[in-house]
């Protein structure tokens, strides 16, 4: 592979893996984890009741034994619109392509067990766009106005720091642009930012400390002051978790520097009466988790992963994050083959393929870059020469 091919490849598989994972305990307490599942998780494991067709509240979906969730699904269907776009996407990009996608494509959904369409796996939040923009017809970059805000778009922004590898500005600029459909506030605010920490990492020889950089440098009013709160904490880690009280010990010191900046509360299926409304002091929980576990196990991405599973509440989302930044610091290799593997089967779902995919669009997306810049240079000494000569 080459080195874009080989860092689409990881972001994709880097991503569904922890969201594969994390799926299976979405939504409880590290307390609960450990006692459903006999200790901490390691890797995957099955649904949380074995009644899952109608145990609430995870009826009526499969989650666990592999199975990916809508956050890869999105993923997936953002992929499939860059590959026919071949450029880089905007609001008016989810009205006229995603949203098709989401309504008029049947798919295999692992949760379900089932072919179906998009739209009938996707949250609330995600079911907005369609009823905003297809049967609203409102502006697409207007959309997100009135959205739960939450963790909806970042959760499949990825793609947009692959297409934008080595340019983080440009990956927050089209993720704020492209999101702008879907989400409102700290929720679009953290797409952006999440973007741009994949195309920070996803740079040939890349560190952590790029990575941070890009995340101090382009967040704003809550998700900077979380963010900021993460690396204070653990940005100078010099060594990882070694014991499973020292990972315990890590999930609480995590939640505890987000809990000031989270609008969900301490009960993540009790949320407090702010929960989900647009704030300019809030963040979305799972953005500065995920970048705090990241930190504190140095970029490695078992140990990343795992740790934002144990976490609980948002799971899914959280290591789909950390998944995708470990996996852009360290390329394809560091995905676990032991849990990729199955998690495909299991899925239904080529996801090294879907990263083949996205490789191709923006090797395209970028030669046309390139020759934009090119001509903006040209034009730029142009300009510049100018100005020289009637000084």
């Amino acid at each position: 592979m080459t080195w874009l091919e080989d860092r689409a490849v990881a972001v994709i598989t880097g991503a569904a893996v922890g969201d594969a994972l994390g799926g299976a305990v979405e939504g409880w307490t590290p307390e609960q984890i450990e006692e459903r599942h006999g200790g901490r998780v390691t890797g995957i494991v099955g649904p949380w009741y074995p009644n899952w067709r109608d145990a609430r509240p995870i009826a009526p979906y499969h989650k666990g034994d592999g199975h990916i969730t809508d956050d890869t699904l999105m993923t997936q269907a953002l992929v499939e619109v860059y590959a026919k776009r071949r450029e880089h996407l905007d609001a008016f990009a989810v009205a006229e392509d995603l949203v098709p996608l989401m309504i008029g494509e049947p798919r295999w959904v692992p949760e379900l067990e089932s072919t179906a369409l998009l739209l009938q796996r996707v949250f609330l939040a995600e079911k907005w766009i369609v009823a905003r923009l297809h049967y609203g017809h409102v502006d697409p970059r207007e959309a997100g106005v009135g959205n739960v805000v939450n963790c909806g778009a970042a959760m499949y922004v990825a793609p947009v720091g692959v297409v934008n590898a080595g340019d983080p500005r440009g990956a927050y600029a089209e993720a704020i642009d492209l999101t702008g459909a879907h989400q409102s506030s700290y929720g679009r605010e953290a797409a952006g930012v999440l973007a741009a920490l994949v195309a920070a990492a996803a740079t040939p020889g890349a560190t952590l400390d790029d990575v941070t950089a890009a995340a101090l440098e382009l967040a704003h009013d809550g998700t900077l002051e979380a963010l900021r709160a993460v690396v204070e904490a653990f940005g100078s880690t010099t060594a990882a978790p070694k014991t499973d009280e020292e990972e315990r010990a890590l999930a609480r010191r995590v939640r505890e520097v987000v809990a000031p900046y989270d609008s969900v509360g301490p009960e993540y299926r009790q949320m407090s009466l702010d929960a989900r409304r647009p704030s300019r002091t809030k963040s979305i929980e799972e953005l500065p988790a995920a970048l705090a576990f990241v930190l504190a196990h140095r970029g490695d991405f078992r140990g990343a992963v795992l740790a934002s599973v144990n976490y609980g509440r948002d799971a899914d989302s959280i290591a789909a994050m950390a998944g995708a930044i470990c996996a852009a610091l360290g390329g394809a290799e560091v995905v676990p083959a032991e849990w990729l593997d199955p998690i495909s089967e299991a899925s239904r779902m080529d996801i090294v393929a879907t990263g083949h995919v996205l490789a191709a669009a923006a090797a395209d997306i970028m030669r046309t870059d390139r020759e934009r810049a090119q001509a903006r240079l040209k034009a730029l000494d142009g300009t510049l020469s100018a100005l020289v000569s009637e000084a």
